[in-house]
C-alpha cells in the first residue's frame, strides 16, 4: 500500500472513531469525562451522565437530576472491580417510588426540621410535612434531590469532574431567598472523590446540603451491610424523639450501641436499636473536632471480604449514619435487589433540626454569605 492509500486509510479510520460512544474508543484515557444521554424526566427534560475515571482504577458516574452520585466502581485488593453505590439505570428510576433518595444531593435543608417550621429574623416559615410530622431532605417536588441541574465538565492535571450549578428562586419549597448552587464533584488519582457544595442568598435563609449515597462495599446488591466494619470519629451524637428529632442533647455514646470510636462490625449491636424509633441505625454523630480545625476524617468503613476501604472527610459538624432499615427489596441498576439494611449511607451535615436549635451551629445564611461545605469519600484497600 503506497502513502496515499495510507493516509486515506487512515482517514476513514478516524472518521469511523467519531463516530462511535465515547466509552467505546480505544483512545479513551482515564482522564476523560464521558457525557452520556440518561433518559429524560416525566416532563420531557433530557438527562445526562457523566462518567470520571482515575489512573488508580475507580471508576464515577453522576447524574444531572438530582445532581446524584449514581455509581462508583471501585476494584477489591484483588484488582477485581465491582459498582458499591446504589442507584438506577436512568432518569425515570430516580423519579420512582422506588427512589429513597439513592446518592441525590439533598436539601434545601437535608435530614429533618420539627413540625417542617422555623424562625428567622422574626418571621416563621411552613415547610411541608414530607415526612410527618417532620420535614425532610428539602421537602416535595421541588427538592434539589429531584430538580435537573445544570452541569459543567472539567479536567485538571491529575482530577477531572463536574460542577453542577442549580436556582432556586425564592419561595421553592416555601424556602425564604432566591438560592444559587453549585455542587462540584472531582476526582483524583488517588480515588479521593471530593464534593464541594457553595450556596449565596439574596435573603436570610437556611441551607444544609449533603449527599445521600448508600453504599455497599462487597458490591451494591450484596444481601447484607452487617459485615461491614465501622469507626466513627465521634465521641458524641444527638438523641431523638419518637419522630426522630433531637430534643437538643448532646450524649456520650460511651456504653451504647451508638459506640464506633473503635472499628465494629455493624451488625454486632444493630438489633439493640430495632424496636426504637429510629428501627436501627439512623443517628447523627458529633464529629470530633479540635478548635479551628477544618477537614478532619469522620469515619471509615471496611469490607473484610474484599477489602475495601472507604474513609469520609469534612468540614461539617456531623455524619449521619444510616444503616438502610427502609430498604425493602426494590430494584437498581442492572436488576440488582437491595434488602432491607444491605446498605449505608454516611452523609456529612449539620445537625437535624439546627434551625431549632439556637445553641448549635447556624445553618443561617445572609447576602453576602456562601454557605460552603467539603466531604470527601476516599477509596482504598487493605
Amino acid at each position: 500500500m503506497n502513502m496515499c492509500a495510507l493516509r486515506a486509510s487512515w482517514r476513514r479510520w478516524r472518521r469511523w472513531l467519531a463516530l462511535l460512544p465515547a466509552a467505546a474508543s480505544p483512545l479513551a484515557a482515564h482522564g476523560e469525562v464521558v457525557v452520556r444521554p440518561f433518559g429524560a424526566t416525566s416532563d420531557g427534560t433530557p438527562v445526562q451522565s457523566f462518567e470520571l475515571r482515575s489512573a488508580g482504577g475507580l471508576t464515577v458516574r453522576l447524574s444531572a437530576l438530582g445532581a446524584a452520585l449514581i455509581g462508583v466502581d471501585a476494584p477489591d485488593r484483588s484488582g477485581k472491580v465491582a459498582d458499591v453505590a446504589f442507584g438506577f439505570d436512568d432518569a425515570a428510576g430516580y423519579e420512582s417510588d422506588a427512589n429513597q433518595y439513592f446518592g441525590v444531593t439533598t436539601g434545601r435543608y437535608a435530614n429533618r426540621i420539627a413540625g417542617g417550621r422555623f424562625v428567622l429574623d422574626g418571621e416563621t416559615y411552613q415547610l411541608a410535612l414530607n415526612n410527618a410530622p417532620n420535614h425532610l431532605h428539602g421537602g416535595g417536588p421541588r427538592a434539589l434531590s429531584k430538580v435537573t441541574w445544570q452541569a459543567k465538565t472539567f479536567e485538571k492535571p491529575q482530577q477531572r469532574g463536574v460542577k453542577f450549578s442549580y436556582v432556586s428562586p425564592d419561595g421553592e419549597e416555601n424556602y425564604p431567598g432566591t438560592l444559587q448552587i453549585e455542587v462540584t464533584y472531582a476526582l483524583n488519582d488517588a480515588n479521593e472523590l471530593r464534593i464541594d457544595y457553595a450556596a449565596r442568598t439574596d435573603r436570610p435563609t437556611i441551607v444544609n446540603l449533603t449527599n445521600h449515597a448508600y453504599f455497599n462495599l462487597a458490591g451494591a446488591g450484596s444481601p447484607t451491610i452487617n459485615d461491614h466494619v465501622l469507626t466513627l470519629h465521634a465521641d458524641r451524637y444527638t438523641p431523638v424523639d419518637d419522630t426522630l428529632i433531637p430534643t437538643g442533647e448532646l450524649a456520650s455514646v460511651a456504653g451504647t450501641p451508638l459506640d464506633f470510636r473503635q472499628p465494629t462490625r455493624i451488625g454486632d449491636r444493630v438489633d439493640q436499636l430495632t424496636a426504637t424509633p429510629a428501627k436501627g441505625y439512623d443517628h447523627n454523630f458529633v464529629i470530633n473536632r479540635d478548635a479551628g480545625a477544618g477537614v478532619v476524617r469522620a469515619a471509615e468503613l471496611y469490607d473484610p471480604q474484599s477489602g475495601r476501604v472507604l474513609t469520609v472527610f469534612t468540614d461539617q459538624p456531623g455524619v449521619q449514619f444510616y444503616g438502610g432499615n427502609f430498604l425493602n427489596g426494590q430494584a437498581g441498576k442492572n436488576g440488582k435487589v437491595y434488602a432491607y439494611r444491605s446498605g449505608c449511607c454516611l452523609e456529612t451535615q449539620h445537625y437535624p433540626d439546627s434551625p431549632n436549635k439556637p445553641d448549635w451551629p447556624s445553618v443561617v445564611l445572609r447576602p453576602g454569605q456562601t454557605y460552603a461545605h467539603v466531604c470527601t469519600y476516599a477509596f482504598s484497600v487493605r
